[in-house]
């Protein structure tokens, strides 16, 4: 189980825990390997090497857990551990195994259209950049956007001497209404899909099953969410179309069908709560449409005959203010400016004063006990929020509101994984093989004759993974959907 975040990086991997805990220093692993274009894999690494490698990890993984066991009662984790976690480990073990077939030849006609996009934007950015340069070249792009174009916000690396290019630059040009700096974003995105998906999912087609078979991590992330690596299925667009295209491309084998099961709006519904907001509550006991019901809140509309893109404001508040969104974050979403985008906000809270006070409430929590915990327990430690830089304590204060809501919702859907295979057994649901967990949605492959006896179970199972441990105010609901392509299922 430790081993499962060796290679994830950051504080949670058996290499930084054996130095943290132990004051040993394991072998890394592109010391073995090798790194880079020179990396092989395990199976090519010399037996002599690969056994210290392997024997090293097996000891310091025993020596932890022998250390880390009696703390488990200590701050009472047995729950986490024992319901939560070690339960999952062979489910998720089959699920890999399983993996899931992909179409090669749409993967490969979506990477020629995003080539072909990629072409067209890049002529226009050259045209408004008045030359040529490399657009992947980010010391090229600042030095024509910062130095030729003089836009402003311009800032240099102490180290490098090069402007900074990142993300968080380019929107707030964008946001500016700057073209070419939109446009460097709309091309790095196609630049993402492409290289992450469209092509990655090709060369990870195993030769020998032709389907993905992705890993899944249990440690990789602080509030209990679940990672993929080897390919990365996690970070796929939701709510886009481009993420369409994408999930259009994962397909079920000859003579079955994808199932999808998706939580609806889980967090905002534990929002409703963990928060105790009477509005929210209401709306989602009665079944109101809770985006058009916001909107009617706070803009003041009437539900009946709302055009569509107020509807869509309040709904990119909704989910939003779960991620203490800021004004200039919520403007370039919606694509407003961002005093009105603040107006938004300010709005948002007069109306539902109880979100604010469950901020301010796990915020003060959080820096007297230097964690937040879900639901079931799960802890999030927020050693930053006691810090004297303004920005390291503003992503500390915000991952503690969020922690509570989105790990509780991990912990749901984690409850319910475990108890799905055996539910299906029980009603001799035979073909049902769960493929995919990605954030609040699980997909399977199963037979068209089951399809809908197992759709019943797998909703059932979801809706009811709170009980007998937690009952809530508001009601889960899970919706199903049945296709040949992941898409056709969502």
């Amino acid at each position: 189980v430790l081993d499962c975040g060796k290679h994830v990086g950051g504080q949670y991997g058996l290499d930084p825990a054996a130095q943290r805990e132990l004051g040993h220093e394991t072998i890394p692993f592109k010391a073995v390997a090798g790194a880079g274009k020179a990396q092989v894999t395990f199976d090519k690494v010399p037996l002599k090497r690969a056994t210290e490698y392997a024997a090293e990890d097996a000891d310091v993984a025993l020596r932890l857990y022998e250390a880390w066991k009696p703390r488990l009662w200590r701050d009472r984790m047995t729950t986490v551990y024992e319901r939560l976690e070690r339960p999952l480990v062979p489910v998720l073990a089959r699920m890999e195994e399983r993996g899931i077939a992909v179409d090669r030849a749409a993967l490969s006609r979506l990477s020629s259209d995003y080539a072909a996009r990629m072409e067209a934007l890049e002529a226009e950015i050259h045209e408004l950049a008045g030359e040529s340069f490399n657009i992947g070249s980010p010391k090229q792009l600042g030095d024509i956007l910062f130095g030729k174009m003089e836009l402003p916000g311009g800032k240099k690396s102490s180290k490098t001497g090069a402007y900074s290019t990142d993300v968080a630059v380019l929107e707030t040009l964008a946001v500016d209404g700057f073209d070419l700096p939109r446009k460097v974003l709309d091309w790095r995105q196609l630049s993402k899909l492409k290289s992450t998906y469209a092509d990655a999912l090709v060369a990870a087609i195993n030769p020998s099953t032709n389907r993905v078979h992705t890993s899944f991590t249990l440690a990789a992330s602080t509030t209990g969410r679940l990672a993929s690596s080897d390919p990365n299925l996690q970070n796929i667009p939701i709510r886009t179309e481009e993420g369409a295209k994408i999930r259009e491309t994962f397909i079920a084998e000859r003579g079955n069908v994808l199932l999808s099961a998706d939580y609806s709006q889980i967090e905002l519904r534990l929002l409703a709560h963990i928060a105790g907001i009477p509005q929210l509550k209401q709306a989602f006991a009665d079944g109101i449409d809770i985006h058009a019901m916001t909107a009617s809140e706070m803009f003041g509309v009437p539900v009946e005959g709302m055009e569509p893109g107020v509807r869509r404001d309040a709904k990119a508040i909704n989910f939003g203010i779960i991620y203490g969104i800021s004004a200039f974050g919520l403007a370039r979403n919606l694509g407003i400016e961002r005093d009105r985008a603040a107006d938004y906000i300010n709005r948002y809270f007069e109306r539902f004063p109880g979100i604010r006070d469950y901020m301010n409430r796990t915020k003060l929590h959080a820096r007297e006990r230097g964690y937040v915990e879900t639901l079931f327990g799960r802890r999030t430690h927020t050693p930053m929020i006691k810090s004297s830089r303004q920005n390291e304590r503003g992503f500390a204060e915000r991952a503690a509101i969020n922690a509570p809501i989105q790990g509780t919702a991990a912990d749901i859907i984690r409850r319910a994984m475990v108890r799905i295979e055996p539910a299906l057994a029980a009603e001799n649901i035979e073909s049902a093989r769960m493929l995919l967990q990605v954030h609040d949605e699980l997909i399977f492959e199963v037979d068209p004759a089951e399809a809908d006896a197992a759709g019943r179970v797998i909703k059932r199972v979801m809706e009811e993974a709170c009980q007998p441990v937690l009952t809530l105010d508001v009601p889960l609901v899970v919706e199903v959907g049945t296709g040949e392509s992941w898409a056709a299922a969502h």
